[in-house]
């Protein structure tokens, strides 16, 4: 009885390893097929929406690849010259390049940041922080968020 058993828990065992592996490979296959992509931000086939209601009039967001409402998305952030955008934060972590503009950024507790075209600058997840683009032109920023995109003002924000 107990012989049987094991050979029993064994063979469960082994299915469901084999099941893993072939859950990890079909998701393998998926991402091989998935299509290369390249985007500029003047490109006429990026959907721009408006950004949350407590940011600047006219700051858009595009998202460029995966889905805002799930994990690892990708967006263009564009915000307009000489605005702020008031004390928030975010639920992830965001990996930020800027493209364009030169942005201020403050971080709750640090002094802030100067960020040109070229720079990277990570911010973490839940930091409160706020914004200013103190270029003539428009801010745009690459930005990568490990957990759906949301943007959440600090009390009193406006």
């Amino acid at each position: 009885m107990f012989m049987k058993s094991f050979i029993s828990c064994a063979t469960l065992t082994a299915l469901l390893f084999l099941l893993g592996i072939t859950d990890s490979f079909a998701d393998i296959q998926a991402s091989a097929q998935e299509p290369a992509l390249v985007r500029t931000v003047q490109d006429t086939q990026l959907k721009w929406n408006p950004c949350p209601a407590f940011m600047p009039k006219g700051c858009v967001i595009a998202l460029l690849h995966g889905d805002l409402a799930k994990d690892n998305a990708d967006v263009f952030f564009k915000m307009p010259a000489h605005s702020t955008i008031p004390t928030h934060s975010h639920t992830s972590a965001e990996r930020i390049l800027v493209v364009a503009g030169e942005l201020h950024v403050t971080y709750e507790g640090q002094q802030t940041a100067v960020i040109k075209p070229g720079t990277y600058a990570y911010g973490p997840a839940k930091r409160s922080h706020n914004v200013f683009c103190a270029s003539a032109e428009a801010c745009v920023l690459f930005i990568a968020f490990e957990t759906p995109v949301d943007a959440v003002p600090t009390k009193g924000a406006q």
